[in-house]
């Protein structure tokens, strides 16, 4: 008998002691343990996938769970993977060649140096530090995508994405149909506002409406891929035949899930970044606008036919009312019709409050729930974490300069991704253009919430990793003809 059967039959033993000896739950964290450390002995990119997977644990834990409570499962990840790269790999990190870093690091170092200088006039060191290292963290995740694209096929990476917004989707739908009993998220007395693991209903579909733009168009570029193998070897790739399946399955599973969420904001974001995606997937112009000419008037045929669900339909005619307000709510009567609306306008106010005290630096990143007291109007006691408009949210924390900052860094994101858009392979340029569509997302759905929550701006970090890859690519490749 070799030596290798002698080890499986004691560790087979071993395995079934425990399991028939021990609690459940230290079978089960051991059990983790030891397939988390087989994995990173395989390929420490593998660490990347899970944290994108269970980083958005993280409010689920705690608020369920007394035993992980005080833990982060994606700041555990994200140190290990830290650990991984900096200790196995230092020597080879340090000779990365640098050449497409700018395109991520350049706008986003110049939003994180506004951030920075609002500890001038913070009302709170720790809170300010707080968000200083969570926009440290979207820089260092932007460096290890860009590190970790050399080990793996960048479609890898893509597909942890996908995957994470998938898994989460699940949760939402069991809960939409019953699965969470949450009374007050009820609709239409039936069904319930999904929320994943994030808690609350706008993040998840926050969550939802960043990812699906990826998953759809990667979805669509591998069809392509498909019909052009077939054009030119008339044989099937069934590479990208499972590939398509899997991003467009999966696309429409979040999309089932960002309707489940029942947020305005997050439908809102949605249909521009699919408005985008049309305009700028296809090569020619007049296609562009035949695709979107073809979708408005499908839309508009099944809105005035009656086949948009009763229970959607009332619930995007009211959309303008969280987008578009304006009014000054300090003498209006609050009632249940209208008390969302307000609330949102009240902490709106606030934040141009706390904007006007401190113009220039602001009050401090991460500070609005720590200062709201002082700035509140006088019905409106709680804070509720954030501005829900970000812009303003930005603007009261890190002042006209932060404002301007991190409009600048988006602006150039934007303008880096529809440069890249331009690159001959047909996978890639579909990641850009889905790029394109989340970039869309979070400018629009960010004029109602805060998105950089619950460990999803790890995933945002990701994605601009991937924007930095494929634009060196596809630089390299013009530059080469």
């Amino acid at each position: 008998m070799r030596f290798s059967h002698v080890v499986s039959i004691l560790a087979g033993i071993v395995a079934a002691l425990a399991v028939a000896l021990l609690p459940l739950q230290i079978v089960g964290l051991v059990a983790g343990v030891l397939i988390v450390g087989s994995l990173i002995l395989i390929e420490p990119a593998a660490l990347l996938v899970l944290l994108l997977v269970f980083a958005p644990l993280r409010a689920l834990l705690n608020t369920e769970s007394a035993v992980f409570a005080s833990n982060d499962p994606g700041q555990l990840l994200l140190a290990g993977l830290l650990a991984v790269v900096a200790g196995a790999n230092i020597v080879r990190f340090r000779r990365v060649r640098l050449t497409g870093i700018p395109v991520t690091i350049l706008p986003l170092l110049v939003y994180f140096l506004a951030i920075t200088l609002s500890v001038t006039s913070t009302v709170s060191v720790n809170g300010w530090l707080r968000e200083w290292v969570k926009w440290l963290q979207i820089l260092l995740l932007a460096l290890l995508t860009i590190y970790l694209s050399w080990r793996v096929p960048l479609i890898y990476i893509v597909a942890a994405l996908v995957t994470a917004g998938a898994a989460n989707a699940a949760i939402g739908l069991y809960q939409f149909f019953g699965g969470s009993g949450a009374l007050h998220l009820l609709v239409n007395g039936r069904f319930f506002r999904a929320f994943g693991t994030f808690g609350q209903p706008n993040p998840f579909g926050a969550s939802m409406g960043i990812l699906i733009p990826v998953a759809a168009s990667v979805s669509v570029a591998c069809l392509f891929k498909v019909w052009r193998i077939w054009q030119q070897q008339k044989s099937i790739g069934f590479q990208f035949m499972g590939l398509a399946l899997f991003f467009g399955s999966s696309a429409a599973l979040m999309a089932a899930g960002l309707i489940a969420s029942w947020s305005r904001g997050a439908w809102l974001g949605f249909f521009a970044s699919i408005t985008i995606i049309t305009l700028s997937f296809p090569p020619r112009l007049w296609q562009s606008m035949a695709l979107l000419v073809f979708g408005g008037v499908s839309a508009t045929v099944a809105w005035f036919a009656g086949l948009v669900p009763t229970a959607i339909s009332a619930r995007l005619a009211t959309i303008t009312e969280d987008v578009f307000s304006l009014n000054d709510v300090r003498g209006v009567d609050i009632t249940s019709a209208n008390y969302a609306v307000v609330e949102r306008l009240a902490h709106w106010q606030a934040a141009l409050r706390m904007a006007e005290a401190q113009p220039a630096t602001g009050i401090g990143a991460g500070n609005y729930a720590i200062a709201y007291d002082n700035y509140r109007l006088i019905n409106w006691v709680e804070p509720l974490g954030h501005a829900h408009n970000f812009y303003l949210n930005v603007m009261a924390e890190t002042g006209i300069i932060g404002l301007v900052a991190y409009l600048f860094f988006w602006l150039l994101i934007f303008y880096f991704t529809w440069q890249a858009r331009r690159h001959p392979d047909m996978i890639k340029r579909g990641i850009v253009v889905g790029l394109l569509g989340s970039w869309t997302y979070i400018a629009v759905h960010s004029l109602t919430d805060n998105l950089y929550v619950n460990n999803l701006f790890m995933h945002i970090g990701v994605m601009l990793g991937l924007l930095a890859v494929v634009y060196q690519d596809a630089f390299s490749f013009f530059r080469a003809e």
